[in-house]
């Protein structure tokens, strides 16, 4: 109790703090990293609807000999140990990662090294002096794993944090006092939500997590106690020798059952003897042996494991490496070929009254070849986790909308309509540019295996789980069950004949995985009675709405 009421005080010293450097975003980033090493918690800034604001509160700012670079270390995706120890301003760092940047000031760290390694494919590279930082610092072991979960910790809390008591408490500017379990470790944790007086338009609130099982707490407490428990131990010790030494045959009968569980392999329990004599002796090597053993037994046992992870992950690497080369070099070669056929026409004189045509074909091959390349940049920028999203509240009905309209005179030279299906105007919270992107690519790949004649029939509602649901059904051939997995890998087609007619690059539904991947989306393709239909879900915005 003494530590949350501590960690209390702490809070309200923050939030004088915070006053002070509202709205700089670095400033307030430099604070939320002195306030978690400080006081060894996870910590983060949410908004009036317990949403986390997206701050990076440990980074590293390089000087090169041309320019200033700022490195964000990200919580999620990066462990604690990639970050060498020790580091300080003066330092030299070699920073591998990918600009997120026009003017490559902002990199996304891939491997920070102190000494210069192998250039990995595809990744850029910084070298230079620290002249600012902020990292973990006296905090508990794997920092950064332990700042994931406070989206868990969200995730189970949110529904109760919506109660009218807490909200009261809330409102009334006292905090709010949670315990919370790890489900994967077992520790518990206590969270205190702090609401912060401030001139901002909106409510914001302070969340803290720390350990309730923190290791060192508990070997202070052991040393505190060591002295009284010392001596009784001692006594103890001296009258079970004194008894076990007078008898001979149990010691032997232990020690031999000991002996014959080690000879099948089974090491869960010691001899169990603590006599003075050579029995005692015989049996403490016995249980060290006995350790021993299962360790190194346990430690062969998850390398052969790791092992056969990573033969399995080689293995599917190559294949993938394998099917990305042939793929790229089909989908390159016909347009190659149909560019050089019209080249080679034109340049030899070869019917001049269809010189327009055949540079009306180049055009449209080296557009197609354009399309491919840029897909293929942008799937290489999600599978390098180089993407952010940059999340607002939005209409989802009038974003579809406005995309569906787009498309009016493709469906149009095909007889092709849509229906709209929707009860109400519905908002969510996500990234616009991104889910624009996946609706074009679903409502394309519609439009494109549709028969003509047809209808597409677009539902947006609320599915069961207070989520968005929207659902992009088109009439035509259904998909085989066998096909239903493999339509989001790259370069998968369901026409084996891959004929350029039905146009895309294959790459579009492979992107659109990504990105709802990282929206935590629940997507998914089926067959229906007379066709196909795609759906994903999208968080509900119940904040302001941007547009």
């Amino acid at each position: 109790m003494s530590k949350i009421h501590t960690l209390e005080q702490n809070m309200s010293h923050f939030e004088e703090q915070y006053e002070q450097v509202v709205p700089d975003s670095q400033k307030i980033s430099r604070l939320l990293g002195a306030f978690m090493n400080e006081n060894d918690t996870s910590t983060s800034l949410l908004n009036q609807s317990f949403e986390q604001i997206i701050f990076n509160p440990y980074f590293l700012e390089l000087q090169t000999n041309h320019k200033t670079v700022i490195v964000p270390l990200p919580t999620d995706g990066m462990e604690y140990d990639s970050l060498p120890k020790g580091i300080q301003i003066g330092d030299q760092l070699v920073i591998d990662g990918i600009f997120m940047d026009e003017d490559d000031t902002i990199m996304q760290p891939i491997t920070i090294q102190k000494n210069q390694t192998e250039l990995t494919m595809g990744l850029a590279r910084v070298q230079g002096k620290i002249i600012d930082l902020m990292v973990p610092e006296h905090r508990s072991y794997n920092p950064l794993y332990q700042d994931t979960l406070i989206d868990e910790a969200l995730q189970e809390w949110m529904p109760k944090l919506e109660l009218e008591h807490y909200q009261s408490v809330l409102q009334d500017g006292l905090p709010v006092k949670l315990e919370w379990v790890d489900n994967w470790s077992g520790v518990p944790f206590a969270i205190v939500i702090q609401p912060l007086a401030t001139d901002e338009p909106t409510a914001r609130y302070l969340f803290v997590m720390t350990s309730l099982q923190p290791v060192g707490e508990a070997v202070d407490i052991l040393k505190k106690y060591f002295v009284y428990f010392a001596p009784m131990i001692l006594v103890l010790v001296t009258i079970l020798s004194m008894i076990f030494s007078r008898i001979v045959s149990r010691p032997l009968v232990t020690l031999n059952h000991a002996a014959a569980r080690m000879a099948n392999l089974d090491f869960t329990g010691g001899p169990g003897l603590n006599t003075k004599d050579e029995f005692g002796e015989l049996s403490r090597n016995l249980d060290v042996m006995s350790k021993n053993l299962d360790t190194t037994l346990q430690e062969l046992t998850d390398t052969n494991d790791k092992l056969q992870a990573e033969m399995e992950e080689k293995q599917r690497s190559e294949q993938l490496r394998k099917e990305l080369i042939a793929n790229i070099s089909h989908e390159l070669k016909t347009p190659l070929g149909i560019v050089r056929g019209f080249a080679e026409g034109l340049q030899d004189g070869v019917a001049r009254d269809k010189k327009e045509r055949y540079l009306d074909h180049i055009v449209n091959e080296t557009d197609r070849m354009n399309a491919l390349i840029m897909d293929m940049l942008e799937l290489s920028k999600f599978e390098a986790k180089a993407i952010q999203l940059t999340c607002s509240h939005f209409s989802m009905t009038r974003l579809v909308q406005d995309l569906a309209d787009s498309f009016s005179q493709q469906m149009g030279n095909r007889s092709i309509q849509y229906k709209l299906n929707h009860q109400q105007e519905h908002y969510v919270k996500a990234d616009s540019r991104r889910i624009e992107q996946v609706i074009l690519n679903l409502m394309s790949n519609a439009i494109r295996h549709a028969v003509e004649n047809s209808v597409i029939t677009i539902t947006i509602d609320r599915d069961s789980s207070g989520k968005i649901l929207t659902v992009i059904e088109n009439m035509g051939m259904p998909i085989a069950e066998n096909d239903l997995s493999r339509v989001w890998d790259q370069f998968y087609r369901i026409e084996r004949s891959r004929d350029r007619k039905s146009g895309g690059t294959g790459l579009g539904l492979s992107i659109v995985k990504h990105i709802l991947e990282l929206h935590h989306s629940e997507f998914g393709v089926m067959n229906t009675n007379n066709g196909v239909a795609f759906s994903f879900t999208l968080y509900e915005s119940r904040g302001e709405l941007h547009e």
